[in-house]
């Protein structure tokens, strides 16, 4: 049972930290005016479109925890601009860390019942595509088809938090609940894969925002599936621009 929950974590990890990858690369308008102000704002409050571009790779550590089964786990997530990304999980009552990466055209992991290294299924390669582009989705839009639409504010916790509904060019959504003292993004919504490629209806709680290199990160989150708390999530510590080589990301 131990060596299933790299897989299943691995699932929720990757919908907390958020495609097929994206083959539209035509220009074309985000959002209406009063839309991108709304965009403008958030990456203002995540550190300032210029701060945000000037980051090429990030390396963050941390902790996840499996509530179902209790156990808590140390993470390491890895991200390269444009669009590479990989999760590390050990899993120390198997004595082994689990690999989830995908190098910017397919995704490979480690097999939690084997210990190969081999491609990952489909569904698990288009979930983390999908992360792996999302800087350039909330920077860059009109340039890989992501357009934005602003919905009605919604109440959450007794207070009104704007709606911005984000689309990519696949046709997947994904829901952002910003909290409209701070414009940072309180809650997630989306539509994703567990790891038996089923569809769940995924949110996620960012918390304990902290500055780290004149940007802003959630330190806290809490992961839930179908209404159902899978994962706390917590952050130790974020770096930026380390110099992460291409063969961290690449199937050996």
């Amino acid at each position: 049972m131990k060596r299933t929950i790299g897989l299943i974590l691995g699932a929720a990890l990757i919908a907390s930290l958020a495609a097929t990858p994206v083959l539209a690369q035509k220009s074309q308008p985000a959002g209406t005016k009063e839309t991108m102000a709304v965009v403008d704002k958030l990456i203002e409050a995540m550190g300032g479109r210029k701060t945000l571009d000037s980051i090429k790779d990030m390396t963050a550590s941390g902790t996840a925890e499996v509530v179902e089964y209790g156990l808590t786990v140390p993470i390491t997530i890895y991200q390269k601009e444009p669009d590479k990304l990989r999760l590390d999980i050990t899993i120390p009552e198997a004595g082994m860390t689990v690999i989830q990466a995908y190098d910017g055209q397919k995704g490979w992991y480690t097999n939690p019942q084997t210990g190969a290294t081999e491609e990952m299924p489909d569904f698990m390669t288009k979930e983390l595509a999908r992360q792996a582009a999302e800087t350039r989705a909330l920077l860059h839009p009109e340039t890989i088809g992501v357009t934005y639409v602003l919905k009605p504010k919604e109440a959450i916790e007794g207070k009104d938090h704007i709606v911005l509904e984000q689309t990519r060019a696949d046709g997947h959504k994904t829901t952002f609940y910003l909290d409209p003292d701070t414009y940072l993004p309180y809650k997630t919504a989306t539509r994703t894969l567990d790891q038996m490629g089923a569809e769940v209806d995924a949110e996620t709680y960012s918390t304990n925002y902290q500055k780290v290199a004149g940007t802003m990160v959630a330190y806290s989150m809490r992961v839930l599936q179908n209404g159902v708390e899978a994962q706390r999530i917590t952050l130790s510590a974020v770096s930026y621009n380390t110099d992460l080589d291409d063969a961290l990301f690449t199937l050996k």
